[in-house]
């Protein structure tokens, strides 16, 4: 999109800036370059200054993930409301199901008049077997049919499955764009040599028990006996804020004991995949995991689940392997056969370069703003 002057004014509202910054930076750079004027409503932590760099307007949001109490959700919401009046939106981009949820209630009573509900995956609420994730699921689905009711609503989803699960709550397709991810720069992500040493197998993901870790650590156990000097590692924080989030104390026992290597996390994660031979994410479930989009740019095969948002990604056979979810032993054995196969791994890594071009970074971010320019079209 091109224009002389101002498109209109662009409203993110994101839970954190971190997961702003890594999944959705581009896309805003793009939009302000395309002549939007973009304010990013968000948690700050650490990011303000990226945000402000690129040249975006920053508005601190006090919504927390986790949060329940009815005093503070209701605070939330009123503060969306007042936000969404004092910045007068043409487009509100909510990312994630708190936003989605109250975004689109507080939207409706400032009379946004276009809104986009993007949703990352379904999360811990469908993807946990939790007695909480159970009770909470009927009411999430209740909020979403709500949510996606209004004439100048679009719902952005990342695989088919989410979008058959949106269509099951009664939005109209054409009222659905599937968006896969947030993309991939894949002049950043570049292909290069296997490193030399033992093998290695990366997974680089926040530490919550619905990405798999503890499978993983499973199977990292059964492989220290067969495979003794293959190296698993673990790259990425715990996640407070989600219940499914693994705690510190844990992972740094989990370290002790040898079977994995943890790192809390990197700023340079194309030198992580540089230095493995191996990516896996045993997740249970995914909107369209962004880490598994870096390793395949970067030329490494993957093992992974059989489940939504994985297998966009890993072609079984093509690009890596897939397994059962909470498989220990079926993710040991394919971790196994990769490790044994440098030829194997060579050819599904040149796979995964080939096949993660469709999930380009610019093309993605085009058909962001694609969608941006029909919503406007549509309320001129």
């Amino acid at each position: 999109m091109t224009s002389s002057g101002p498109v209109g004014t662009l409203l993110f509202v994101v839970t954190e800036d971190w997961y702003f910054c890594s999944h959705r930076l581009a896309l805003a750079r793009a939009a302000r370059a395309a002549g939007w004027r973009v304010v990013v409503a968000t948690r700050v932590n650490r990011h303000a200054d990226d945000i402000l760099d690129a040249g975006l307007e920053l508005r601190p949001l006090s919504m927390r993930r986790r949060g329940m109490s009815p005093t503070g959700e209701l605070r939330t919401l009123l503060e969306l409301a007042a936000l969404y009046r004092r910045e007068r939106p043409t487009v509100v981009h909510h990312v994630a199901l708190k936003p989605v949820l109250y975004g689109s209630l507080a939207a409706f009573v400032a009379g946004v008049p276009a809104v986009v509900n993007a949703i990352a995956g379904l999360g811990f609420v469908f993807a946990s077997r939790s007695f909480k994730a159970r009770a909470l699921r009927p009411l999430v689905r209740a909020g979403y049919r709500l949510a996606f009711a209004g004439r100048g609503t679009r719902v952005v989803v990342q695989n088919e499955e989410d979008e058959a699960t949106v269509r099951k709550l009664g939005v109209n397709s054409e009222r659905i764009a599937l968006i896969r991810g947030s993309g991939v720069d894949l002049d950043r992500f570049a292909p290069g040599p296997e490193p030399d040493g033992p093998v290695v197998v990366t997974m680089v993901s926040r530490m919550l028990r619905d990405k798999g870790v503890f499978e993983l650590v499973e199977a990292a156990r059964r492989l220290s006996r067969s495979h003794p000097s293959l190296r698993v590692q673990l790259v990425g924080p715990p996640d407070p804020e989600n219940p499914a989030s693994i705690d510190t104390e844990t992972l740094e026992a989990l370290s002790r004991e040898g079977i994995i290597e943890w790192c809390p996390g990197t700023n340079d994660v194309p030198r992580v995949w540089a230095h493995s031979h191996v990516a896996v994410l045993p997740s249970y479930r995914e909107g369209l995991p962004k880490a598994l989009l870096e390793a395949a740019a970067c030329g490494r095969p993957m093992v992974s689940t059989d489940v939504p948002g994985c297998r966009d990604v890993v072609r079984h056979e093509r690009t890596g392997l897939l397994v059962p979810p909470r498989d220990a032993p079926a993710l040991a054995c394919a971790i196994a056969r990769l490790a044994d196969d440098p030829d194997l791994r060579a050819r599904l890594g040149r796979g995964a370069r080939e096949h993660v071009r469709d999930f380009a970074e610019a093309l993605i971010v085009g058909q962001t703003l694609e969608l941006y320019s029909q919503l406007v079209d549509v309320n001129r």
